[in-house]
């Protein structure tokens, strides 16, 4: 084949993929978006994306410098694979909690493949719900900042939540998620506010996080698989939990996670795996926490299977959920209580596997203590507090 015959082939085939073809970007300015902070630019988003769904070329939506006011918008039904949002702006949510408090989510997105979220920050503007909700009155549940659900290869690096109403970002049903470089901040007495909740995915990664919140820094529910989480800074907050769990009497469990490489300060948990006390299919299994630093953290290492808040629905039952093959090596620092390290585990369903390696927590300088119930397991190196499994 001569030279001129091979540009003729390359020509026809970048021809049959438009995907080879330029990229285009979409400017919610032009589109009717005003960065004044004050201005709805909900439909603005909106026809960009339609914009952008619509065309046969990756595509861009930019949001320049500004604050745009957003009451609230679902992304869907998109064709397009290759969708980036570029975010030099901030994204603001109404202030007034009724308007959106009963939403799912603020900003969703649903059943969209190949969409990447860069930079920007997102804010929520929670705290007068928060002040509602701490005031015992009937409050609104408040919306999710942030949703994905039943997506696929989604990427978020670089943005920064605030002060979210209830959950900053959830990710639901999704396939190859990657999360990195976001930033989460709310008040650490901020109601539900968790940072990262992953629930009905799998292949989710989050890396070189920092969450500061009122609730769990990074949550994982139901149905979670194959989850990596690696160096993350988690304070104030409630820690990384596996859980809640065994909340429905049908539940898929949670297996193949790592959390690694993290720094949990003042925190009331450190690495938790919990589940409601009463019946239920659920699993927690093959979970390993991994290079994990503790400052004044009130439950550095805990397994809660009798969690019933309220003392409703579940007084006098046990937990289904079967916890196995936990594995928690090379972690240290101190404990803000005496017992740094607590396993209170199921009756019904023991935990097994439970594979402590190289741990040195003590509190107020000395060593601290651990305490079992229902845990079985080994421990290997340097351990302190002294293992209580059996």
């Amino acid at each position: 084949m001569g030279f001129n015959s091979m540009i003729l082939v390359f020509i026809v085939v970048v021809g049959l993929c438009p995907y080879w073809a330029a990229a285009v970007t979409y400017n919610v300015v032009n589109l009717g978006a005003k960065g004044d902070g004050k201005t709805d630019s909900t439909k603005a988003f909106l026809n960009a994306w339609a914009a952008a769904c619509a065309s046969a070329s990756p595509a861009t939506i930019y949001v320049p410098p500004g604050s745009y006011f957003l009451r609230n918008a679902v992304f869907s039904g998109c064709k397009n694979h290759a969708i980036t949002f570029r975010i030099d702006a901030t994204l603001v949510a109404p202030a007034d909690y009724r308007v959106i408090g009963k939403a799912a989510d603020w900003l969703a997105f649903q059943d969209v493949t190949g969409v990447s979220i860069l930079g920007g920050i997102l804010d929520g503007q929670g705290t007068g719900l928060w002040a509602c909700k701490n005031s015992g009155k009937s409050c609104p549940s408040g919306t999710t900042t942030l949703g994905f659900t039943n997506s696929n290869n989604i990427l978020i690096t670089g943005l920064t939540s605030l002060n979210s109403q209830k959950f900053h970002i959830v990710i639901n049903g999704c396939q190859n998620v990657k999360l990195q470089g976001v930033r989460v901040s709310a008040a650490g007495d901020s109601p539900n506010t968790d940072g990262i909740h992953v629930q009905m995915s799998s292949d989710v990664t989050i890396l070189d996080a920092k969450i500061k919140t009122g609730d769990d820094c990074v949550s994982i529910g139901p149905g979670a698989t194959n989850l990596w989480i690696e160096n993350v800074a988690c304070g104030p907050g409630h820690g990384i939990s596996v859980g809640s769990l065994g909340k429905e009497l049908k539940e898929d469990g949670v297996q193949n996670v790592t959390v690694r490489t993290v720094t949990f300060t003042g925190s009331q948990n450190g690495v938790r795996i919990k589940s409601w006390a009463r019946a239920s299919s659920g699993f927690a299994r093959s979970i390993s926490f991994q290079h994990i630093l503790m400052v004044d953290v009130k439950n550095p290492i805990i397994i809660d299977q009798h969690y019933c808040p309220n003392n409703k629905n579940c007084p006098g039952q046990v937990s289904g959920v079967k916890v196995s093959d936990v594995t928690y090596q090379d972690i240290h620092g101190t404990s803000a209580t005496e017992v740094a390290v607590k396993f209170d585990c199921s009756s019904k369903n023991p935990c097994s596997g439970i594979n402590l390696q190289d741990v040195k927590l003590t509190y107020q300088n000395k060593a601290a203590e651990s305490s079992c119930a229902n845990a079985d397991g080994k421990a290997s190196g340097f351990i302190e507090p002294k293992s209580c499994l059996y």
